[in-house]
């Protein structure tokens, strides 16, 4: 026995060790962590347990038969994150650069189909060259089991797709797929032809960070919803991230202490709206000072900023928070803010987490680029998102609520639980300026004095509409609140819908307007 157990010593130190150090030095000198110390540094101490680590390829060929190393460069297992069970992979750059062929795509199906199979979150640490060119269509072929099983875990468990490095055509869509993708500055690299090929094929110079980089995504393409400076604290955040979330979609998320009153008043609100409805404020503010100890998670931040996506928690008990933000294109919805809305929604109703939405919207975003690209398709999405959800869904109106954008978000006819508004709500068709444009055409035409007569019949429009009472007569909304009531209000209400229990019509699925 002892010679046999130093035999596997010995195959186990090789797979530690699979990488070269000349691999492993180059890998470093990058600033970047071996696959090894990304899954030290993101598990809890000692909790990893490796799954194949003496796997090795079967290829043969092209020089493969005498280079077969241990692990066949994916590490796989599970462990914990703070005492909660996790799967992970993590692709190791330091052998085939990572590159994805036979055994080690099995490796990923095994674990992703184990953490599937027993409800726990699957992290993918992405760092690879993409298919592996020597095993050819096997390559591929395999890609695809791994796409598969993307798509039936989803809504399922949480999927969490860490990009540490290069992740190139085909290899791109497995992290689509997911529900959460973290890149880094600078190291991160996500792409379906590189700037070789872009160059050649339509003429535009661009760098490999124009074209895929952290903040390209995380910006303009909003593939990328968390960005980190560098790897370490991108594993913090999926750590943190993990916190608001369950392990799977029959569970709730974790209940997290807090001496954070729920009966908390906050006075601060009432001092945030200017005076003037047309004048912006921070709607980040408003969600900071009703949240637990003020923290907020966002989500997509740097992506379609007229709308806040994130969590956050109230009594402890984790929400989702969607808000208009009227320091961006006075909050209005276009393409992109309908989309990031749109995903976010189903994602916190997939994983049974509560929604509350803040709302102020002056109304969709007008124009021909809107149109032409598909805002009535985009904001149906968001709609859409809505209408299905069946989690506790709380509205409140701090002013605008213009038009078919006020629906959309998340209204009482589309069937939010309870909705609330602040005294200085507008519930409206749309704002007094163009209601009386539209209404008073004719009149205004004809006035002596139209400038006078304009002015007298917006302050009209705005005494008799552009206010919560008329919405609360109806009971469009439900209760009419001091905004320093609303932290108060907003946990009495999250505690009373906790119960809530809604089935959707029985089928196979939805026509989403994707």
């Amino acid at each position: 026995m002892a010679q046999r157990l130093e035999d596997l010593a010995a195959r186990r130190e090789a797979a530690h060790n699979a990488g070269s150090a000349r691999s492993v030095e180059k890998h470093h000198a990058k600033g970047k962590m071996t696959a090894r110390e990304r899954i030290d540094y993101l598990l809890d101490e000692g909790s990893f347990q490796e799954l194949d680590m003496l796997a090795r390829h079967r290829a043969h060929g092209m020089g493969l038969d005498a280079n077969r190393p241990y692990t066949d460069g994916v590490i796989t297992g599970f462990g914990t994150i703070d005492g909660r069970k996790v799967c992970v992979f993590s692709q190791d750059f330091t052998v085939f650069g990572g590159a994805l062929g036979e055994v080690f795509a099995e490796k990923i199906h095994k674990v992703m189909d184990l953490a599937a199979s027993i409800g726990v979150p699957m992290i993918g640490l992405n760092d690879g060259a993409g298919a592996r060119i020597q095993e050819g269509v096997v390559s591929l072929h395999s890609y695809g089991g791994i796409f598969h099983r993307n798509a039936q875990a989803s809504g399922v468990i949480p999927q969490i797709s860490v990009i540490l490095g290069p992740c190139a055509g085909g290899a791109v869509y497995s992290p689509a797929m997911t529900d959460f993708i973290f890149m880094v500055q600078n190291s991160s690299h996500m792409f379906i032809t590189g700037p070789d090929v872009v160059k050649t094929v339509t003429g535009e110079d661009v760098t490999l960070e124009e074209l895929g980089g952290a903040m390209s995504h995380a910006s303009k393409s909003g593939v990328a919803a968390f960005v980190a400076p560098d790897e370490q604290s991108c594993l913090d955040d999926v750590k943190y991230l993990l916190s608001f979330l369950p392990a799977n979609n029959l569970e709730v998320p974790p209940v997290i202490g807090t001496d954070d009153d729920a009966d908390r008043a906050t006075p601060e609100l009432a001092d945030l709206l200017p005076d003037s409805p047309n004048q912006p404020y921070d709607m980040k503010k408003v969600i900071a000072a009703v949240v637990d100890d003020g923290d907020f998670f966002e989500v997509n931040q740097h992506w379609a900023q007229n709308l806040v996506c994130g969590f956050g928690r109230v009594d402890g008990r984790t929400i989702g928070i969607v808000g208009n933000q009227p320091q961006i294109l006075a909050g209005v919805l276009n393409i992109e803010a309908s989309e990031k809305g749109a995903r976010f929604v189903r994602t916190c109703d997939a994983f049974n987490i509560p929604l509350v939405t803040f709302v102020d919207v002056p109304g969709f975003m007008p124009g021909t680029d809107q149109e032409y690209g598909g805002i009535i398709r985009h904001g149906a999405k968001l709609l859409y998102a809505y209408c299905e959800a069946t989690v506790p869904r709380v509205q409140i109106i701090t002013r605008k609520a213009y038009g078919g954008a006020y629906v959309v978000m998340n209204s009482k006819s589309i069937g939010c639980d309870l909705a609330y508004a602040w005294p200085s709500a507008e519930l409206a068709v749309m704002g007094p300026d163009g209601a009386v444009e539209i209404v008073y055409r004719r009149e205004l035409a004809e006035a002596g004095d139209p400038v006078a007569r304009r002015k007298e019949l917006v302050d009209d429009y705005t005494q008799r509409y552009a206010n919560p009472y008329e919405a609360a007569e109806r009971g469009y909304v439900d209760d009419v609140i001091d905004p320093a009531d609303t932290r108060r209000v907003l946990a009495r209400s999250l505690d009373l819908l906790a119960s809530k229990r809604e089935d959707l019509p029985k089928r196979k699925h939805g026509n989403m307007p994707l």
